[in-house]
């Protein structure tokens, strides 16, 4: 790619930045929230853009100069040092290429979205619900790392220190665009900290990642909901609470049905309930258009679905390897202390690429 092939549809762009501008300058933008949050989240993903652009046509046109003056110099260490500016100009220039990219890509109409993440464990008893543990709180270092607002919604945990199951919320800049890649099955394979005999054993846990939704999108009616309330009960049975707080909530067409005792509160549980409720009905009707589709059109990254196996992550060799992409990473310590741009930023390119070929194909 050369900057004259995007040349006009980056000025057709501009033109959209100006009138968004504009539209931030009305004062009476600010009293529609939503309205303004997305036209703010387009006008930073556009000025953003703007600046990689520039930056990228920069550092070709100082290549270009910096081979005509190499072209014509004779004194060695001129030319060594005009060649390693040249070395770090092709390099910073093939990043940006690689970066606006994925910027041209048309956008994800989920990825504007916040999320609900869930994780269960799956095969492999206390080391899968171990396993759960660790992969949550490495997502809660990555959120942190990424500047996101998180919310526990829902958590029951095991005796051993691990995880039945959580539920919990992410909000912020590119929540959905990151974290639609972990959706999945998660294999660990490594020795337990309860194996005597020093054997490997592969454990699994799942992970579900949903763009919150709005009543609006689903067309709920309040009779097709059945709400039903019972006492919140801890690890093992014991009751943690003397009142009917938890509250369960089924859609009646569909069977769908979410139970939240995380809160003392029985007006906060329904809330939570019906937020997680939203966000399945949604993934649901979302694979459901999906599934209509032919087949080659369909996105080759994966169904994302969480019976899929994605990735596994082999303490034994300190390699976490995505299945979907083939990549691997051999440094496993540090992604689960929350560096999942270790995988993430190697997914996102091939991601990029593939999508790509998909358009020109489809042109």
């Amino acid at each position: 790619m050369v900057p004259e092939d995007i040349a006009g549809y980056i000025e057709k762009l501009r033109v959209r930045g100006r009138e968004l501008e504009t539209a931030l300058a009305d004062p009476a933008i600010y009293a529609k929230t939503e309205e303004c949050r997305r036209i703010s989240r387009e006008h930073r993903k556009l000025e953003s853009l703007f600046e990689k652009f520039d930056a990228w046509t920069g550092a070709l046109d100082q290549m270009a100069e910096n081979r005509e003056m190499l072209s014509g110099e004779s004194d060695s260490e001129l030319r060594e040092l005009i060649s390693a500016d040249i070395a770090d100009l092709e390099a910073k220039a093939k990043q940006l290429e690689g970066e606006i990219q994925i910027s041209l890509l048309p956008p994800d109409p989920n990825d504007s979205k916040n999320i609900i993440v869930e994780i269960k464990p799956a095969a492999g008893g206390d080391e899968a619900a171990l396993f759960a543990g660790e992969l949550f709180r490495a997502y809660l270092k990555f959120a942190e790392k990424q500047h996101w607002h998180v919310e526990v919604l829902d958590q029951s945990d095991t005796d051993l220190g691990g995880i039945k199951d959580v539920s919990f919320s992410l909000s912020g800049e590119d929540v959905y665009s990151l974290m639609k890649y972990e959706s999945g099955v998660h294999r660990v394979q490594r020795v337990p900290a309860t194996e005597a005999g020093g054997r490997i054993h592969t454990s699994t846990v799942t992970v579900a990642v949903m763009p919150e939704a709005e009543e609006v999108e689903l067309d709920i009616r309040p009779e097709d909901l059945r709400f039903d309330v019972f006492r919140s009960s801890g690890p093992g049975g014991q009751c943690v609470n003397t009142t009917d707080s938890a509250v369960r909530v089924t859609h009646i067409p569909t069977g769908l049905s979410v139970a939240s005792q995380q809160e003392k509160s029985q007006h906060r549980n329904k809330e939570i309930a019906l937020r997680i409720l939203y966000a399945r009905m949604l993934e649901l009707k979302q694979r459901e258009e999906a599934d209509k589709q032919a087949a080659d059109k369909r996105s080759q990254v994966g169904t994302g679905d969480r019976s899929e196996r994605i990735r596994t992550y082999n303490f034994p060799q300190n390699r976490v390897t995505d299945h979907r992409f083939n990549i691997s990473t051999f440094d496993l310590p540090k992604l689960m202390e929350g560096e999942f741009g270790l995988i993430l930023d190697q997914i996102l390119m091939i991601a990029c690429e593939r999508r790509l070929d998909q358009l020109r194909t489809e042109q």
